[in-house]
């Protein structure tokens, strides 16, 4: 029960009472009224006021849920101060694949007050930011793209046009960011340099904007002639470090964008299987790296690999993931009934050379525990977004083309 609520209800029935006392016989009907509108108002209470979460969530969502702060954001981890713009669509994506609009519209309506001062001023929404939504720092146009995807998600689950106004801007902003070979400038990082054309960013744009036209055209041309590997068959990440031409998201990504995206795209991700002991229990498990150096076991796109398994129907694939996904589930320090995923199962290098974050393998991270979730629920956020009147010579990665 929901003490709070009664305790509202009480209130304003007792007041309707002393109301109703204190009148004369032909006053009662502008009384029948106010109740009419005091009625109106709990229901107002219990909309905007009152915790949304579900009764008896599952521990991983439990621990999702209790992220979201007073600004509507979710932090990306436990005691960080640190909000991530694609965590919050990701979990927009799964308040509404859960049923429950109002948190995602929380994060909807942050973002919506940022428009004219971030979007629209500066172009693109912050990729990150303190818990308080403040202290932003750099623009990733990859990020942006995941928050258009889940405004996508709403109008579609909702048949809502509450947020067109921020879809539509966030729909200008990427079709602006296009360069004349196709390709979509990737933002701009905090000390003003710019971020290059990044692979994984053009794939996300392509699924967030709608429909297929001149836009969606000029990224498949682009990714064909220069991202590409017409001899396995895969998208490239940095076909100028052969080191690191190829990343692991890509395939998994790749596969949810692209409709008749050939399944041998996820089995090609076995070049980054490898094992590694969990920093936490020790336990020995295997899983993906981010790249080819194979130091550690990224626990993100492990999930994204099951997601992607799930979609083309090997079920023994995404339940074998999901297990092993499982065994790396850590208890909160903050809330009781409450697990998550780290970032990664040990310590090591990220895509690149780059260290990981101090706390990447000992703490859950959001995006992680919501592409598990993902995954248990067998849902591909990307699939509303595939357009499905490409071209036939258009598709690129089809093996006759």
């Amino acid at each position: 029960m929901n003490y709070r609520h009664l305790h509202v209800k009480l209130y304003l029935l007792l007041f309707i009472v002393l109301l109703f006392g204190s009148c004369q016989k032909d006053e009662i009907l502008y009384n029948e009224e106010i109740e009419v509108i005091l009625d109106e108002t709990i229901d107002e209470v219990s909309k905007n006021d009152l915790d949304t979460k579900p009764a008896d969530l599952d521990a991983h969502l439990n621990w999702i849920y209790e992220m979201q702060g007073t600004s509507g954001l979710l932090e990306s981890a436990e005691n960080t101060d640190f909000v991530s713009l694609y965590d919050n669509a990701l979990a927009a994506i799964l308040f509404i694949q859960q049923g429950n609009p109002e948190r995602a519209e929380k994060i909807f309506d942050f973002y919506h007050t940022k428009k004219e001062t971030e979007l629209i001023t500066n172009g693109g929404f912050y990729q990150s930011r303190n818990s308080s939504g403040e202290e932003g720092e750099r623009i990733w146009m990859g990020d942006n793209a995941w928050l258009l995807i889940a405004l996508n998600h709403y109008e579609a689950t909702y048949q809502s046009n509450k947020y067109e106004s921020l879809s539509n801007a966030l729909d200008n902003w990427l079709r602006s960011m296009q360069n004349e070979d196709g390709s979509i400038k990737g933002g701009v990082n905090s000390d003003g340099s710019i971020i290059p054309k990044v692979t994984e960013g053009i794939l996300m744009a392509f699924n967030a904007v709608k429909g297929y036209d001149d836009f969606h055209k000029g990224i498949l041309n682009f990714l064909h002639k220069n991202r590409w590997d017409n001899t396995l068959g895969v998208l490239t990440s940095w076909p100028e470090n052969p080191q690191y031409k190829y990343a692991m998201d890509l395939h998994p990504l790749g596969n949810g964008v692209f409709q008749d995206m050939p399944d041998d795209v996820l089995f090609q991700a076995n070049r980054y299987l490898n094992s590694q002991n969990v920093t936490v229990t020790g336990e020995e498990i295997t899983g993906y790296c981010f790249d080819d150096d194979k130091d550690v076991i990224w626990l993100e796109g492990t999930a994204q690999m099951a997601v992607a398994f799930a979609s083309i129907g090997r079920f023994d694939k995404s339940e074998t993931l999901i297990v092993t996904l499982e065994k790396t589930l850590l208890n909160s320090t903050t809330v009781v009934n409450a697990q998550g995923i780290p970032y990664a199962s040990n310590h090591g290098t990220s895509y690149g050379n780059s260290m990981l974050w101090n706390h990447a393998d000992i703490a859950p991270a959001l995006s992680s525990t919501i592409w598990y979730s993902f995954a248990k629920l067998g849902f591909n956020p990307l699939h509303l977004g595939r357009k499905y009147d490409i071209p036939d010579g258009d598709m690129f990665w089809i093996a006759n083309n």
